[in-house]
């Protein structure tokens, strides 16, 4: 998608604190932090939200969730806990319109969610 933000990140369009990458990830810190670790999860395939993943392409969300395992061990943030948050549609507080899942840590977390 051209106006996606995401996307221009992936293409390299535009700069991104990109942590990992692989043939259907990308892994780039958020520019807005919530925790001095936050990086988020995106799919290299444009997928809107998680109502539009096919059903024959969840193993792409259990990769999303393999690669935060793998980037809580390599921040250090492993041991103590992190949250892995994916937000869906505009109620769901799903800014982007790309799929992405937020891996966040490196504090303690408030166990209020909403």
């Amino acid at each position: 998608m051209e106006d996606c933000i995401f996307c221009k990140i992936i293409a390299g369009d535009i700069p991104g604190d990109v942590v990992y990458r692989d043939d259907d990830v990308l892994a780039f810190r958020d520019i807005n932090p919530v925790a001095p670790t936050h990086i988020l999860i995106v799919p290299l395939q444009h997928i809107v939200t998680v109502a539009d993943i096919p059903d024959d392409g969840f193993s792409l969300a259990g990769k999303m969730i393999q690669v935060a395992k793998n980037l809580a061990v390599q921040e250090e943030i492993a041991e103590k806990g992190y949250r892995l948050v994916i937000n869906s549609g505009e109620q769901g507080g799903q800014i982007v319109r790309h799929l992405h899942m937020h891996l966040i840590g490196g504090r303690e977390l408030s166990t209020k969610l909403g």
